[in-house]
């Protein structure tokens, strides 16, 4: 496979049969429903093993298992091993569809840890699968390089996983620059877009896809929802990836149901549970049990908005704008307190901003702020709706945030996003809107993964976007492979704290650079 520019072999060396000891299989040479998973006499872990809410001391291991068994983590300084930590995990089985989660505290901090995942017989400690071996590197306590991905939208349009172009190959490209972890924007599954065997394309070509039983159909029950994230799991691109790179995730609405929102009831005849409460609930706990990610904070709602420090140089503030929004609307109320994010995350998202001593704050926001993303006629999706003048609907939430960052001097804010299907970095200035008590910021917009590529939106004048770069196809639905899918990456320097923003195509290369200073406002 090519390697694009700037690629090299990075700091992490190929995982010695990560990929073999973790995979269901190789993917079929003809597409058709994904191989069956014979049973063989110990536990397995057929579907890798990843890692996520990594901090400078303590990190989250996930595995699945085959069967009923323990979940057993050695951790080691080195690949060999000579040396290590055992912590014994949860009991793993079907009420949690055999997936389980370990943390590992008391890490050195800024160190690559090498870790192996073992399961165990429960009737047989003895008796134990191969082990499934993975690394990551935790968050530095001191000044140092940074550097992450963000992406998002796996498996959308009908577009899965095809044996003909590899399968997800922008995994292996993203792999190969080494980041210290992944950040996806959302859309992890597509629970409304059924796989099929096969798509014809407009040129007559056959797209050929692997398919699986509950992506045959939409996701209603909590089996198929389930199925729906085990399905990413069949591609040996992704397990590689997982061993290697920790992930922060957050989702948005194809975890349930295009253009979902709290208390709607589906006009969607493909649908015979049609509350979405119910669907999300079922998503949310397989969402739960496919990541690892904490996902029950204080409050007891199992929130996925939370702040991710890393290191001194950077904080991630993840963002939930689908749990708590109002109904899509045509957006022209001039008071909004539900807005798209809720009373109570605002809150704590200004709270914990003002808080942040981090020389950059990433704010991860599931969509955009100033394109503006319609959910059909007359009603819109994201924060903007199309009219450039004073905030109105949920753009009053966005400016009383914009606004509590100006008047308490918070720098580095930057914002990233993916969801609309294309690339582009936009600069908001408010001498060009007409909300102006803010400061300027940039917000970059990247994927998808591996779904279908649409054009680009329109820009809404209300906090004066102005569109630096953007790449996107001319039609719609798009597939992977024709140019319509990308990544970003952000690397902060450790001396200077400059950071960098990269979008990049599928197979890596470079489409735009923007550099940033730090505590510089307006650049």
């Amino acid at each position: 496979m090519t390697q694009g520019p700037g690629f090299g072999v990075g700091r992490r060396a190929v995982l010695r049969g990560a990929a073999g000891a973790a995979a269901v299989t190789a993917l079929p040479a003809a597409a058709g429903t994904a191989p069956a998973l014979a049973l063989s006499g110990r536990p397995e872990a057929r579907w890798g093993v990843q890692t996520g809410d990594v901090t400078a001391s303590s990190g989250l291991v996930w595995v699945r298992a085959d069967r009923p068994a323990r979940m057993i983590v050695e951790t080691s300084a080195t690949e060999s091993f000579r040396k290590v930590r055992r912590i014994t995990g949860p009991l793993v089985g079907p009420d949690t569809d055999f997936t389980g989660r370990t943390a590992l505290h008391g890490l050195p901090p800024g160190q690559e840890i090498h870790y192996r995942v073992l399961l165990a017989d429960p009737d047989d400690p003895r008796r134990t699968g191969r082990p499934v071996p993975g690394t990551f590197r935790t968050a530095p306590a001191r000044r140092s390089d940074v550097r992450f991905l963000w992406s998002g939208d796996l498996a959308g349009q009908g577009w899965g996983i095809n044996p003909d172009r590899g399968g997800y190959r922008i995994y292996e490209h993203m792999r190969r620059l080494a980041p210290d972890f992944f950040l996806c924007s959302g859309d992890n599954i597509y629970a409304d877009s059924p796989i099929a065997p096969s798509v014809t394309l407009p040129d007559g070509s056959i797209w050929r896809n692997v398919t699986t039983e509950e992506k045959a159909k939409v996701a209603e029950t909590l089996a198929e929802f389930r199925g729906a994230f085990r399905y990413n799991l069949l591609d040996a691109n992704l397990r590689r990836f997982n061993a290697e790179v920790p992930t922060v995730v957050q989702w948005d609405d194809h975890e349930v149901h295009n253009n979902w929102y709290p208390g709607q009831i589906l006009d969607d005849a493909r649908y015979a549970e049609k509350r979405i409460d119910v669907l999300a609930a079922r998503s949310r706990r397989a969402f739960s049990e496919y990541f690892p990610l904490s996902t029950q904070r204080e409050d007891g709602d199992g929130r996925v908005y939370r702040v991710l420090p890393h290191g001194p140089l950077l904080d991630v503030f993840v963002l939930d704008m689908r749990t708590y929004r109002n109904a899509n609307s045509p957006g022209r109320r001039p008071d909004d307190t539900q807005g798209i994010l809720g009373a109570r995350q605002l809150e704590w998202l200004k709270r914990e901003l003002s808080r942040s001593r981090a020389v950059w704050k990433v704010i991860a926001s599931d969509m955009p702020l100033g394109l503006v993303v319609t959910d059909g006629p007359t009603d819109f999706e994201a924060v903007a709706q199309g009219d450039p003048g004073a905030p109105l609907g949920r753009e009053l939430q966005i400016a009383e945030l914009l606004r509590h960052i100006k008047h308490r001097r918070i720098t580095g804010t930057v914002w990233l996003t993916a969801d609309v299907h294309y690339t582009s970095a936009q600069h908001y200035e408010p001498e060009r809107a007409a909300f102006k008590d803010f400061a300027p910021f940039w917000e970059f917009v990247s994927g998808p993964l591996n779904a279908g590529g649409f054009p680009a939106n329109k820009l809404d004048g209300t906090f004066g976007p102005r569109q630096a770069f953007l790449k996107a196809p001319a039609t719609a639905n798009v597939p992977p492979g024709q140019g319509s899918q990308f990544f970003g990456e952000v690397a902060i320097a450790g001396d200077s704290g400059e950071l960098t923003v990269r979008l990049r195509d599928e197979d890596g290369a470079v489409l735009f650079t923007k550099v940033l200073q730090p505590g510089r406002v307006g650049q």
